[in-house]
């Protein structure tokens, strides 16, 4: 019997709910830790990105009015989907440039799992953390809620390449934002992989699109388009954070990093309810007592 040939899996950007190719049809190499080619990703264009901020804002709406215990649902069965799927998120983790060992890559993968339940939990419990009753001089009733501010630019820390995505893509979407990612340039697939694990866990077509390429390319029409409400610039360079922030200051759109405290992936600092509330406006209510 002749020895079959390894049937390789094809990774692509997902993008309103599809797994797509960029319409310019590149792809570039991603490499291992040990120099290995592992595969070849898609190389997204701003086309991409301007087709994904248009299929988060679409979907925006209808995710926000779920309920937030239905949300909380979705998250958790994202953790178990990833949960059955374990092994293979540890050897993408392993495979990348990192170096990790398996042991390691496990770690990282349990550990990205165990956060999507953590925001899962917190999905119908943070605005009673984030908002309440306020005490006014009057005979008001004076409310601060919660909500979403809407769509949500992430560029994605590389590495490592699982665990640093879940814990700035999680808070954005249990609130009802939706989110447009720039997967680690570096190490994609385990990104990739995780778009397979939302398209089997509920998560509405466009709340989630993840794309993959080239970060000087990607993150300028990311930072300047006018429908993206906050831009989470985790992942860039000095030099990307200090042209996406002055992009972003032409739309007014919230800037947000995550701090020293939180790039340590692994701390409890890295999950947060506050975390949520860096991707929420809240909205007060005033309204007369009744005599």
């Amino acid at each position: 019997m002749t020895e079959r040939l390894a049937v390789n899996k094809t990774y692509k950007q997902f993008i309103g709910g599809a797994f797509e190719r960029s319409e310019s049809g590149r792809s570039y190499p991603v490499v291992g830790a040990g120099g290995e080619l592992l595969a070849h990703a898609v190389q997204g264009s701003r086309k991409d990105v301007r087709d994904a901020v248009a299929a988060a804002r679409s979907a925006q709406g209808g995710w926000a009015g779920r309920t937030a215990y239905n949300r909380g649902q979705i998250l958790y069965r994202v953790a178990e989907v990833m949960e059955s799927r374990r092994d293979e998120f540890a050897a993408e983790v392993a495979r990348a440039g990192d170096g990790c060992d398996h042991s390691a890559a496990a770690a990282e993968t349990a550990a990205a799992i165990d956060r999507w339940v953590w925001y899962a939990g917190w999905a119908d419990k943070f605005a009673t953390v984030l908002g309440g009753v306020n005490p006014v001089a009057g005979p008001y009733f004076n409310l601060s809620v919660p909500e979403p501010v809407g769509v949500v630019g992430i560029v994605a820390p590389d590495e490592p390449p699982l665990l640093p995505l879940v814990s700035r893509l999680a808070p954005v979407i249990v609130s009802g934002n939706t989110a447009v990612v720039l997967a680690s340039e570096r190490g994609p697939l385990a990104a990739v992989t995780l778009a397979e694990t939302l398209a089997l866990s509920d998560v509405l077509a466009g709340v989630v699109n993840i794309i993959t390429g080239r970060r000087d390319e990607l993150v300028p029409p990311l930072a300047d388009h006018a429908a993206v409400d906050s831009l989470d610039i985790s992942g860039c360079d000095s030099q990307q954070s200090a042209n996406a922030a002055r992009q972003a200051a032409a739309t007014i759109t919230r800037v947000v990093s995550a701090s020293a405290a939180e790039q340590q992936w692994a701390a409890e600092a890295a999950q947060s309810p506050y975390l949520i509330d860096a991707f929420c406006e809240t909205k007060t209510v005033w309204h007369p007592k009744g005599r």
